[in-house]
């Protein structure tokens, strides 16, 4: 679903991104001192036109198909930009993992409780938050902790780099990728005034 997404996302900026270049191109070039060089069947306005003058507007506001068209192709616009923002604000969804066994598949949501509830064993680390987000065929594990008071990250580094690599076979065939944040646990003190 993300790579379709991807897909059409870039056609449509590439669409849109061709129409304004070729109109600005358009507007750019057709102009007095470069329309000398213009190809033999591109048109060339006369140097004090317009694009679009209120002579020939008024005409096009005259006829009777004007109003309807303009306006369905409004709401159509209006509804299919609304349709595509509602489509990208989704909320994050857990997703499942299809594993390399027969019918076998992984819930994200399990695995960040397990890879936190393990971290929080660790001796020094008083409170931990896991979030996977799968990226293609790799998982990229964001782990952010907060150690005790007195306890130095080169503490736990060692011990959270081996529950990273434990907890990859169980997301075979996906490789995990793992950003760490470390925190502190800070208790404030209050002021006096």
């Amino acid at each position: 679903m993300t790579s379709a997404r991807t897909a059409v996302n870039r056609t449509v900026l590439a669409g849109a991104g061709l129409a304004l270049l070729t109109g600005g191109t358009y507007l750019a070039a057709a102009r007095a001192p470069i329309a000398d060089r213009l190809p033999h069947g591109w048109p060339a306005p006369a140097t004090d036109a317009v694009l679009l003058d209120s002579g020939t507007l008024a005409d096009l506001r005259a006829q009777g198909w004007w109003t309807p068209a303009v306006i369905t192709a409004g709401v159509l616009a209006t509804v299919l930009l609304g349709w595509w923002l509602l489509r990208q604000l989704h909320p994050r969804r857990r997703t499942r993992l299809p594993l390399a066994v027969p019918r076998g598949d992984l819930r994200t949501r399990a695995l960040e409780d397990v890879i936190a509830e393990r971290a929080m064993s660790i001796n020094g680390i008083s409170r931990c938050r896991a979030r996977l987000y799968v990226r293609r065929r790799r998982l990229h594990l964001h782990l952010r902790i907060w150690l005790d008071t007195g306890t130095a990250p080169d503490t736990v580094i060692e011990q959270l780099t081996a529950l990273s690599s434990e907890a990859a076979p169980a997301a075979a065939p996906y490789e995990i990728d793992t950003l760490l944040r470390i925190n502190h646990v800070t208790h404030r003190v209050q002021h006096v005034r």
